[in-house]
């Protein structure tokens, strides 16, 4: 098999690839619009779209609206699978995870289309000519075709892409400004909801994970405080001063440490806003044991 360049519809595709992946990592421009305008194909349109060429490398497999209409389509169906995928590994549907995966299966698929491609005669491969697209586009809607409802559901579909394609932009770039809140929990030690330290014995100390995450569309100050049976726990630890901008996440270690024995008492976490400090905006709790030190026999 003899080398061949790159075609350039595979090469525009890994470059929009590329490109999406510079303006989500690289911090001070991943905030921008750009990042929306570039994330609506990386998700909706490239990953069917490769997939498209790498099971089609012939242009007479699919013609050009074909592989466009099939390309939105496979994206929507491969976005989720690989989704569902990710939710069953260690690294779970976080944004990261999202953006390697999807490069990484765009990339592939380019890799494959581009294997294919390059076993068949030239006169058989498919390219991109936008001369070719448009006279076809033309042919397609404007031309003496046999049946008219073929043109019908050509002229519907080529709307439908357009539509959707645009309603998609405008509620990424124009958001829609939903619920205000404010995100509040407490995991055990290993990052679980679940194995808390309920039993102490004075003197010891246990710790427990606290998060806030604020959801509120503008910056907030919090303040965290421990109560046990309503009564302060007046250690560094467990007074907390959180400022935090919009969609930001504060999660830390929390020791402690139960100044007075007894059964079944409350362990309150109090969070505050700047707007209201002497009713708690948000509050959790935990019953919990504490026992007396054993005394050592002599």
């Amino acid at each position: 098999m003899t080398g061949k360049k790159i075609p350039s519809d595979l090469f525009i595709i890994m470059g929009l690839v590329l490109l999406t992946d510079i303006f989500v990592l690289t911090p001070g421009i991943n905030e921008t619009i750009f990042r929306n305008i570039l994330g609506l194909p990386f998700v909706l349109f490239l990953p069917g779209y490769a997939l498209i060429a790498a099971l089609f490398p012939a242009k007479s497999d699919l013609d050009g609206i074909e592989r466009v209409a099939l390309s939105f389509g496979l994206s929507i169906a491969v976005v989720p699978l690989i989704g569902l995928g990710l939710n069953y590994t260690t690294w779970g549907i976080k944004p990261l995870p999202i953006l390697i995966s999807l490069s990484a299966f765009t990339f592939i698929m380019c890799g494959l289309a581009y294997l294919r491609r390059a076993s068949l005669p030239e006169t058989e491969t498919f390219e991109i000519s936008l001369r070719a697209a448009a006279f076809s586009l033309k042919t397609e809607v404007m031309g003496n075709s046999e049946s008219k409802l073929d043109r019908a559901l050509t002229v519907f579909l080529i709307i439908s892409i357009l539509l959707s394609v645009a309603t998609l932009a405008y509620v990424v770039v124009s958001p829609k400004e939903g619920e205000h809140f404010t995100e509040f929990y407490i995991l055990g030690p290993e990052g679980k909801a679940d194995n808390y330290t309920t039993n102490y014995t004075l003197g010891q100390s246990g710790t427990v994970i606290v998060g806030v995450v604020n959801h509120e569309y503008r910056p907030v100050n919090y303040t965290m405080e421990v109560k046990l049976e309503n009564k302060s726990l007046f250690i560094p630890e467990n007074v907390k001063r959180i400022s935090l901008a919009h969609n930001e996440t504060w999660e830390e270690p929390v020791v402690l440490m139960p100044p007075f024995e007894g059964k079944n008492m409350k362990l309150e976490f109090q969070l505050y806003n700047e707007t209201e400090k002497s009713v708690p905006y948000r509050d959790l709790h935990l019953w919990i044991n504490v026992n007396a030190t054993k005394q050592l026999e002599i």
